[in-house]
Formats: structure tokens, C-alpha cells, sequence
């Protein structure tokens, strides 16, 4: 096959991925989401946790109680592909509404997943991913 045409389809599959787990994360699909991390995955999520991605995932339905909503949207995709393994910086919105002890809060959160994906028998999954927070805002919650 054309090397051209293979980044093309490797790239696409790496979007899709990264499409996937944005609908996992906000779906509370914790099934979905250990099926897009390589068994050996490391998760870096800043003062959430730090540790196997699996570990991380186990922990996800304590963090993610208080989240009536969560929304996350990628725009900019950056992907460097170096046969089976590539690194991908991706910018995401991340909007959260969120229960608390009095009134619920908005809490946008901006910034950068840093990534690392192996094509393991023809598949890509993640290897590594952190994340980056660059700013937030909190407001109050917003109206339907």
C-alpha cells in the first residue's frame, strides 16, 4: 500500500479513537473506555490520578458521580505517526456541570491531552495519555 494512503487510514483511526473516548468519557462507558487503552496503558490525570489507565478507569465512577453532564469536544488533532507508534497532542473543551453540597456549578476546563498510541495486531489503542490543563472557568450552572 501507498505510504501515503497508510498515514491517511492510520490518522483517520487514530481520530476516531480519540472520537471514541471523548463519547466513552461522557457517556460513563467504563466498559467502552478499557477497550481503547492497551492492556499495559498509563493515565496521567493531573491531581485526579496517576497510574495504569485501567486503575484509573476503576476509579472513574467516585470522580465522575458529582457530573450530571460532562461534554468533551477536541479541536485541534496534531498526530505524528512513526510506523506502529505515533504521539498526538490534542486540544479539548471540556465542560462539566457539577453537583455540589449547595447550588451546582458550570466548569469549563481548556486544554491539551498529550498521547501516545501502538498499532498492536492492526489496532490502535492508547499507550499512554496525560492530560493538561491550561485554564478554567467555573460559573454558575446554566439554563435548558
Amino acid at each position: 500500500m501507498d505510504e501515503r494512503l497508510q498515514a491517511l487510514l492510520d490518522k483517520q483511526d487514530i481520530t476516531d479513537l480519540v472520537y471514541a473516548y471523548c463519547n466513552a468519557s461522557d457517556r460513563h462507558d467504563h466498559d467502552k473506555l478499557r477497550q481503547l487503552y492497551h492492556p499495559d496503558a498509563t493515565d496521567d490525570h493531573g491531581g485526579f490520578f496517576k497510574g495504569l489507565a485501567m486503575e484509573f478507569i476503576d476509579q472513574l465512577p467516585a470522580i465522575q458521580a458529582p457530573m450530571e453532564i460532562l461534554h468533551h469536544n477536541v479541536t485541534n488533532i496534531n498526530l505524528a505517526i512513526d510506523g506502529d507508534y505515533a504521539e498526538g497532542e490534542i486540544y479539548v473543551l471540556a465542560f462539566h456541570k457539577i453537583r455540589t453540597d449547595t447550588e451546582p456549578m458550570d466548569l469549563l476546563i481548556g486544554g491539551r491531552y498529550f498521547d501516545r498510541y501502538e498499532k498492536r495486531d492492526g489496532v490502535w489503542k492508547y499507550s499512554a495519555r496525560a492530560v493538561v490543563a491550561d485554564w478554567a472557568m467555573v460559573n454558575e450552572t446554566s439554563t435548558v
